[in-house]
């Protein structure tokens, strides 16, 4: 049974997030929370497999409570829920380390499947929004830090071509496909490229290539 976190401050979506959650079999809401504060501290106390985070919301909002139960060291993991596709709320929320985003209009399929993703321990990230949004505000980011730099000379240059092909939105299948390799071998090299760089998922990792410049916003 996977275990959800519900945070927004619209009641009415709340509301309408829970029941299409608790006609789930597999699923079900453990709470609601209205802020970020409530969130963190909710979150703490049930430690629910995903917590579907809305961004903008009064006093402490979707980013800094991601950044807070992220840091946490706990087993929750974070998806991110915003209005708007290009939206630097959202880019932010990732880079606080959320296991990544869908917009608030998605199919109740599709948000279904991605909660599922997430609670597995995969992230969600589609070659088409989430890498749009990756490319516009990370074309605004400074130099990346040395640690980085650091870290991605720790990569093998197979490892970096899995990682290149991540970046560009290729699931492991895809990148098997691109790089003649088994799926077996993809998944090995993605575990140990998150382990090296530090990324707690697909999209930490994506983040991080845009970040060391491995690749470039388009």
């Amino acid at each position: 049974m996977t275990t959800v976190l519900i945070v927004d401050d619209q009641t009415l979506q709340r509301l309408g997030f829970r029941m299409l959650l608790e006609a789930e079999p597999d699923m079900t809401v453990v709470d609601e929370a209205a802020n970020g504060s409530e969130a963190v501290r909710k979150t703490a106390e049930l430690r629910p497999d995903v917590v579907l985070m809305d961004v903008r919301m009064p006093g402490m909002d979707g980013i800094e409570a991601t950044r807070r139960i992220v840091g946490s060291g706990g087993r929750s993991r974070v998806l991110v829920l915003t209005t708007f596709d290009l939206d630097e709320y959202a880019y932010e929320a990732l880079c606080a380390g959320a296991s990544g985003f869908f917009l608030k209009d998605a199919r109740p399929e599709e948000l279904v499947v991605g909660i599922r993703a997430v609670a597995a321990g995969d992230a969600v990230i589609s070659p088409g929004v989430t890498r749009k949004l990756i490319d516009t505000f990370t074309s605004r980011r400074s130099a990346p830090a040395p640690e980085h730099e650091r870290r991605l000379a720790d990569l093998t240059e197979r490892e970096r071509e899995v990682l290149t092909a991540m970046a560009g939105g290729s699931n492991n299948t895809e990148i098997a496909e691109i790089l003649h390799l088994a799926e077996s071998t993809v998944k090995s090299h993605v575990s140990r490229i998150l382990a090296k760089i530090g990324a707690r998922d697909r999209v930490q990792a994506v983040i991080f290539a845009y970040d060391v410049g491995l690749v470039r916003p388009s």
